[in-house]
């Protein structure tokens, strides 16, 4: 295959991965902006995590149908859209989002989409998959017009350099150079750069005799301390987390014993810490901290919390674009895993929220970074001394991989054509409504199991549950494929007020179950 490069080293690489990506700088053009300029897109939703922690998540392999809202790229009559999952995606999901997004009945009345699969669904990384297997390398290669094409993807790795140099089309996602900036302890370095408040906590550790070390010196800075958070590096969604009660060692607290005694007895109680993914134990999360490093933090604790985050994005010229802000819903044990989110956060503080978004954009747009980006906030309400009520924000986490509020987002976007507004936070449709929801990626009942996507599409229209494009309001679906092996489903429930898009979800859950209820296979 002539347009393979030869073997390069890794210097060579990098240099040609940055070369293709200076020429997004050249002839990058806004969506709006394209009319009918050709520009191929090249879409590989490859969760290209540490497999292992990623099977944490129940149907992850499913996930790759999250990006499904780039088929809104197909509105440019000029323009050709590449699509690649591990398995071929069931007809009736496709057929789903083209009548959704596009109008179309089916893929066949668009022969500008291509769908193409691995027929691989092993747990290995999408990206890794295409890799492996040249004649799909080829076949991509052929479809696409290197000049005037690019590739998205769910997250940027090694993985996704090395397909976009032997395409030689650029990547529009981060450098992997820059993946330890969406990483725990990369996280808290721009937070402490950039001045804004987060919980205090280690440095990066890779051992568990350092982790216990690191957890006896924050407490000794933090004496006050209830609870802290051990994270792995790179855990996502909150599945690598896990809670340290420091009660049942408070007789080593600090002032009571040495470092040495109080670091030995946190380890032996490392065993007793409240894990966050579902059946996780000490003995697997130790074994990753070698693998993935740990950092260990002070839990924020308070009576009233709530977790919202904002969404920005960088352009390949620099420019930070702020164009969501979220109240992120929580579940596991104690609150610490994504499941969900409503938008738009809370105005009492998404004023602050999208000046923090900024400032971490900026700072990331410095070091070279692109594409979308996403920073989590705990705000914990706090009353003054002279009784007033205000809310403190901590930022915890940034995300650089589009994360459980990108499509959500996206979708609403692409279904009005409408625009977030910077300076109210509301979302207008092109009409010029406010637009408002609530989305979810984990509604799983174990009565759901069974379940095919195509009998879940015949319910959505025979109760009116879909995305009416004349009110602009009703549901959109996503993850469908998941509910027949694991009983869960995605969704996104659009309202012309809080209220009704909390109507919406609450008559989705109702009909599911009712439909669901008794029905034997």
């Amino acid at each position: 295959m002539t347009f393979l490069y030869p073997p390069l080293s890794e210097n060579e690489k990098k240099s040609r991965f940055r070369e293709l990506q200076s020429q997004l700088c050249k002839h990058w053009l806004e969506p709006e902006q394209l009319g009918n300029i050709k520009q191929d897109l090249l879409v590989i939703p490859s969760l290209s995590l540490d497999q292992r922690e990623a099977q944490k998540i129940e149907g992850v392999h499913y996930f790759e149908e999250r990006l499904l809202f780039y088929l809104t790229h197909l509105r440019n009559p000029s323009s050709k859209l590449i699509y690649l999952t591990s398995q071929s995606l069931p007809p009736s999901i496709i057929n789903y989002y083209m009548r959704l997004i596009l109008g179309f009945s089916s893929p066949s009345d668009c022969d500008r989409l291509l769908l193409l699969s691995t027929d691989d669904p092993s747990h290995k990384p999408l990206t890794q998959k295409i890799l492996e297997r040249p004649h799909l390398i080829q076949q991509i290669h052929q479809a696409l017009q290197p000049e005037q094409s690019y590739m998205i993807c769910y997250n940027s790795t090694p993985l996704e350099q090395d397909l976009s140099i032997l395409l030689s089309i650029p990547l529009f996602a981060l450098n992997p150079e820059l993946e330890c900036w969406g990483t725990k302890s990369g996280s808290h370095h721009i937070f402490a750069e950039c001045g804004i408040p987060h919980p205090e906590g280690s440095e990066l550790v890779w051992n568990v005799e350092d982790l216990a070390l690191a957890a006896a010196a924050l407490w000794e800075r933090q004496p006050t301390a209830r609870r802290m958070v051990i994270k792995l590096n790179e855990g996502f969604s909150g599945q690598g987390n896990a809670l340290l009660d420091l009660q049942p060692v408070s007789s080593v607290a600090p002032g009571s014993a040495s470092r040495a005694e109080r670091a030995n007895t946190i380890y032996r109680n490392f065993t007793n810490m409240r894990f966050q993914a579902k059946n996780e134990t000490w003995e697997n999360f130790s074994s990753r901290i070698p693998d993935l490093g740990a950092i260990v933090e002070i839990f924020i604790e308070g009576e009233t919390k709530l977790s919202p985050s904002v969404q920005g994005s960088i352009k390949p010229n620099g420019k930070v674009e702020i164009f969501s802000t979220h109240e992120q819903i929580m579940g596991g044990l104690d609150n610490q895993v994504y499941v969900g989110c409503s938008f738009p956060a809370d105005p009492v503080f998404s004023i602050r929220l999208k000046e923090f978004g900024l400032q971490i954009g900026k700072n990331l747009a410095k070091k070279g970074a692109l594409e979308d980006f996403c920073v989590d906030f705990v705000a914990v309400r706090q009353s003054s001394d002279e009784g007033e009520f205000y809310w403190e924000l901590q930022a915890v986490e940034i995300n650089l991989r589009k994360g459980g509020t990108t499509h959500p987002f996206r979708l609403l976007q692409s279904l009005t054509n409408g625009q977030y507004d910077f300076s109210s936070g509301l979302f207008y449709s092109q009409k010029g409504t406010p637009k408002y929801y609530v989305a979810f990626d984990k509604l799983q009942k174990d009565q759901y199991r069974g379940f095919l996507p195509s009998k879940l599409i015949d319910i959505i229209a025979e109760h009116k549950l879909h995305f009416n494009n004349s009110t602009e309001t009703g549901c959109i679906f996503h993850l469908m494929s998941c509910l027949s092996e694991v009983g869960r489903l995605g969704f996104t429930c659009v309202g012309n007020s809080p209220q009704e898009a909390e109507e919406i979800y609450n008559k989705v859950i109702k009909t599911l179950d009712e439909q669901t209820t008794g029905v034997t296979y």
